[in-house]
């Protein structure tokens, strides 16, 4: 989405379900086969015990652990990796990211906080931002002398795929090694940060930066509002079908949408095209590979679904014309039933709604598995220009080391590694959590589909738009999606 997020990467069906596999196999817990790095050390760290808030992991029932240590004291594996050394001399490390909402913000202070009293020298300059304003201002930024030495970039060829060809983006390989990321994150997470030299190749090469967090597209739900209609939580397609025509004939909003900026009505086409295509060819859609086609009955058949929610009324009155925020703010106000959103508003959603907001994933069509949007969210890179690119790697490290996962666990974030070991017990966020470590481990999790093209996310943007507005039919929208990634195949 990531949010936005926004956030994402694959090189096949098969490996993005292996990627977050990460809920079954918890990379970076104590178990066997897993290898811990070090953090990186200062010739004078700085003795301060971390806010006591970062520590402790949730629902895991091991040892406090302290996020200026990666490793953190539950785990008792010694470190393979040798811990680079970065300058004593002091260090304004500027960091610009899109950790704008309630539960990220909060684990970017305590994680910012958390390194400066490891390092003393070094002082954090952040530049939080909403996803849609980092995306442009950040284009301009990367030209400048003074381009921020750590950004959080899009991992679609648009942004990050862009930055790398421009040569605006430091490979990190060498640090890669150095920190034992290789032992921490499995490759089917790194390569959603990897892209060769030139930029043409995505999912193999070079390594462009780290996530923090996973990501799955679900549906948020007002438990209140699905009783009072006689209902329990949809176990199929065809049964969540039925609660939408339900609700609408209750005079509820069955589904809330703010679609203003586009991009967030993709994550309302995306788990409907889990339904209907299969997931390899979803995946070489979202990814601009070869070998798939838009033009296809199925692809038709998903436009005409969201078309026909549409036409039924199961939208709030102007969708396109509705911000995003309003509209996750309005199910926290009773209006409306469902919302179809990334793990990333769990956070603020039950802030505002306790535990009267529930959590599921897509229900599959019969006889099918679970499919549907997600991914990790937006790595952090270190950029060509950054005249502190040793502390930067360092600081990348540092917050997303095992001990941050704990930090992003207990702030209501969903940690790409130790997911299942971290889980909370109860809430919103168990349920979320399960629901991401039933897709990855039983279903399949599909990339973004504006990861495709440079353009793809303009494209698939107007084009829903255009859909839900019925400007388009679905021939037409399928027609749009397919010569923008035709003409990126054939020329790439």
């Amino acid at each position: 989405m990531n949010s936005h997020s926004i956030p994402r990467w694959r090189i096949g069906a098969v490996a993005v379900a292996a990627v977050l596999g990460l809920a079954a196999c918890a990379p970076g817990s104590s178990t066997a086969g897993s290898t811990t790095p070090a953090a990186p050390t200062t010739a004078a760290p700085s003795s301060s015990a971390a806010p006591s808030s970062q520590t402790g992991a949730s629902g895991s029932g091991s040892a406090s652990a302290d996020p200026s240590s990666p490793a953190g004291s539950s785990s008792s594996a010694p470190s393979s990796v040798s811990e680079p050394a970065i300058t004593t001399d002091p260090v304004t490390l500027t960091v610009w990211d899109q950790e704008v909402r309630g539960g990220q913000n909060e684990q970017m202070k305590q994680l910012n906080d958390a390194f400066m009293k490891k390092y003393p020298n070094v002082k954090i300059t952040r530049n939080s931002q909403s996803f849609d304003d980092l995306a442009t201002t950040l284009r301009l930024a990367l030209t400048d002398n003074e381009a921020p030495d750590v950004v959080q970039a899009n991992n679609g060829r648009n942004t990050m795929g862009a930055f790398v060809t421009a040569g605006q983006l430091l490979p990190l390989n060498t640090y890669a090694e150095k920190y034992g990321w290789a032992d921490r994150f499995p490759q089917s997470v790194l390569q959603y940060s990897t892209y060769s030299e030139d930029g043409k190749t995505f999912g193999t090469g070079n390594i462009y930066g780290l996530p923090q967090v996973g990501e799955v597209v679900g549906v948020f739900y007002n438990k209140k509002k699905l009783k009072a209609l006689g209902l329990e939580v949809p176990k199929t397609w065809e049964e969540f079908g039925s609660a939408l025509a339900a609700a609408k004939a209750a005079g509820e909003i069955p589904i809330e949408l703010g679609n203003l900026d586009k991009w967030p009505a993709g994550h309302v086409f995306g788990p409907i095209q889990g339904q209907y295509v299969a997931a390899d060819q979803i995946t070489d859609l979202g990814l601009g590979n070869a070998g798939a086609s838009w033009k296809t009955p199925e692809n038709e058949a998903a436009a005409a679904q969201l078309a026909d929610w549409v036409s039924k009324g199961y939208f709030n009155e102007g969708p396109n014309g509705t911000d995003y925020d309003a509209a996750w703010q309005a199910l926290t106000k009773d209006q409306g039933v469902f919302l179809i959103g990334g793990s990333w508003l769990a956070a603020d959603l039950e802030k505002a709604m306790k535990d009267n907001i529930g959590f599921f994933a897509p229900p599959p069509a019969a006889g099918k598995t679970v499919a549907t949007t997600g991914g990790t969210g937006l790595p952090f890179a270190v950029t060509k220009s950054s005249k502190n690119p040793d502390v930067a790697a360092a600081y990348i490290d540092f917050i997303t080391n095992d001990a941050a996962m704990e930090v992003l666990a207990k702030t209501g974030n969903l940690p790409v590694n130790r997911t299942a070991e971290l889980a909370p017990k109860t809430g919103v966020q168990a349920e979320v959590f399960a629901a991401f470590g039933e897709v990855t481990t039983n279903g399949s999790l599909l990339p973004y589909l504006d990861y495709a093209t440079p353009t793809a996310g303009d494209v698939l943007g107007q084009s829903l738009q255009d859909l839900i507005a019925a400007q388009v039919d679905p021939a037409e929208f399928t027609q749009q999606l397919e010569d923008d990634y035709a003409k990126f195949v054939g020329g790439n």
